[in-house]
C-alpha cells in the first residue's frame, strides 16, 4: 500500500499522516473502518478453536466483583446466555487465513512492530476490566456493540492479587459505543475498558509488539555470545551463513608474572581485568543488531505448525504454477541486502524478488523481479517449499 493513499480503515487520512498524528500519540476513533463487516470467524468456530490444546486462549469472568481468569483450552465454556464472561483467543491468524487477510491491511506499520490479532467473544456484561497495554492496539467491532471508556490518564496503578492487571483508579475521558466496522486506536498505557452490550459481541484486536530495552539488551549480548561461538568454529548459523565480522578471541589467558598469593580464595585483578577487556572487544554495531533483530523478529509464533514437503505435483503442466505466496504463519524481514526468515538468517542475498516477496507476501512467476531470480534465490524457494514456509500455486 501506498503510505500516501487515504485509506477508509483510518477514516479516511493516509498512512502517513496517520502515524505523523496519532501513532504513539493519542486514541482515534473511526467510524465505519470497514462499512458492512463481517468478522473472519463465527463465534461457533472462535469457541472450537478455545478448546484446541495449541491455541492460546483465556476465560475472564467477573465473581462476586472480584476480577477472575483461567486460561485453556477449555472443554466447556459457559452458556452463552449467561452474562458476564469474555473468551478471549491470542493469536488467531496463525490458524486462520482470512484472520490473517485482515491482519495484513494494518501493514503500513512496519512488519517487525505487528504482533498478531486476537478476538474476544463476550456475553452481555462481559470485559475484561478497566486497564492498560504497554503496545499499541486497534480494537475492531466484529458483531455486536460494545461500549468502550477510555483516557490517558497519567495514575496507572493497579490493584493487587489479582490474576488480571486491573486499573485501580480509572477515570476516562471519553465514551463511544463500537458497532460492528467500528474501531478504535489506541497507544501504549492509554487506559480503556470496553464493556459488551450483547450476547455473542465479538472484538478484534489487532496488536503491536514492543520490545523494553532489557530485551533488545539480552538480544544483543546473546547475539554477540553466538558470534563468538561461531567465530571459535563450535557452531555455525541454520542455513551455514557465515559468522558476522568480529574479533578473534582464542588467546589463552597467561599470568607469568603471579605471584604466591596469602589468600587462595580472592579473584586475582589481572583476571578480572583481563575478562573486561575481552568483552570490550567485541563490537555492538549495525551488523549484530540486524541479525540480532532480524532473527528474533522472524521467530514463528510458538504455536505455529508448517505443513512440511508441500509441492507442487499434480498441476496441469500447461498452466504454469509459479505464483509465490508466503505461508500466513512465515515471518519474512530483510535490511539492506540480508535476508530474514522464521528465525533464521538466509545465506541468499535479499535480492529484488526476494525483497518483494517479503513486502507483498507474494511473488507472481512473470513479473519482472521474479524473472531476474539468481540460481541461489530459486534453490532457497524450492527449499522453503520443501519446509511449508512458503506455498506454490496455479498463475490465475
Amino acid at each position: 500500500m501506498h503510505p500516501d493513499h487515504p485509506l477508509d480503515l483510518l477514516g479516511g487520512l493516509t498512512p502517513s499522516k496517520f502515524m505523523r498524528e496519532y501513532w504513539q500519540r493519542k486514541p482515534l476513533l473511526i467510524k465505519q473502518a470497514f462499512p458492512n463487516f463481517r468478522p473472519p470467524l463465527t463465534a461457533t468456530a472462535l469457541k472450537k478453536l478455545g478448546r484446541r490444546d495449541d491455541v492460546e486462549s483465556r476465560l475472564v469472568w467477573k465473581e462476586k466483583k472480584v476480577w477472575q481468569m483461567e486460561r485453556g483450552p477449555f472443554a466447556r465454556l459457559p452458556k452463552a446466555t449467561e452474562p458476564n464472561w469474555s473468551l478471549l483467543v491470542q493469536s488467531v491468524d496463525i490458524h486462520d487465513d482470512a484472520a490473517c487477510a485482515l491482519m495484513n491491511q494494518f501493514r503500513f506499520v512496519p512488519d517487525a512492530r505487528l504482533d498478531d490479532l486476537m478476538i474476544s467473544l463476550a456475553t452481555l456484561g462481559g470485559g475484561v476490566g478497566p486497564h492498560f497495554d504497554s503496545y499499541d492496539v486497534f480494537l475492531l467491532q466484529g458483531q455486536g456493540r460494545r461500549r468502550w471508556s477510555f483516557g490517558q490518564q497519567k495514575d496507572l496503578t493497579l490493584i493487587d492479587g489479582l490474576s488480571l492487571k486491573i486499573l485501580k483508579h480509572f477515570k476516562p475521558d471519553e465514551t463511544a459505543v463500537l458497532e460492528p466496522g467500528d474501531m478504535l486506536y489506541l497507544p501504549p498505557q492509554a487506559a480503556h475498558d470496553g464493556v459488551a452490550l450483547d450476547h455473542d459481541c465479538m472484538t478484534i484486536s489487532i496488536g503491536f509488539r514492543a520490545p523494553d530495552e532489557a530485551a533488545l539488551a539480552r538480544g544483543m549480548l546473546e547475539a554477540a555470545a553466538d558470534q563468538i561461538i561461531a567465530r571459535s568454529g563450535f557452531a555455525s548459523g541454520p542455513y551455514g551463513e557465515p559468522p558476522l565480522p568480529g574479533p578473534v578471541l582464542d588467546k589463552l589467558y597467561r599470568d607469568p608474572s603471579q605471584p604466591a598469593v596469602a589468600h587462595p580464595a580472592e579473584i586475582p585483578d589481572r583476571l578480572r581485568d583481563a575478562a573486561v577487556r575481552a568483552a570490550g572487544k567485541i563490537r555492538f554495531d549495525e551488523a549484530l543488531a540486524t541479525r540480532f533483530l532480524g532473527c528474533w523478529l522472524t521467530e514463528p509464533n510458538q504455536a505455529a505448525v508448517f505443513d512440511h514437503h508441500v509441492n507442487a505435483e499434480g498441476w496441469d503442466d500447461d498452466t504454469p504454477y509459479t505464483h509465490w505466496v508466503l505461508d500466513r504463519r512465515t515471518r519474512m524481514l530483510y535490511r539492506d541486502q540480508q535476508l530474514f526468515i522464521n528465525g533464521e538468517a538466509a545465506s541468499v542475498r535479499a535480492e529484488a524478488g526476494l525483497r518483494l516477496l517479503a513486502d507483498e507476501r507474494e511473488l507472481a512467476g512473470d513479473c519482472a523481479a521474479a524473472k531476474r531470480l539468481s540460481t541461489e534465490a530459486r534453490e532457497a524457494l524450492a527449499d522453503w517449499l520443501d519446509d511449508g514456509w512458503i506455498k506454490l500455486i496455479r498463475k490465475p
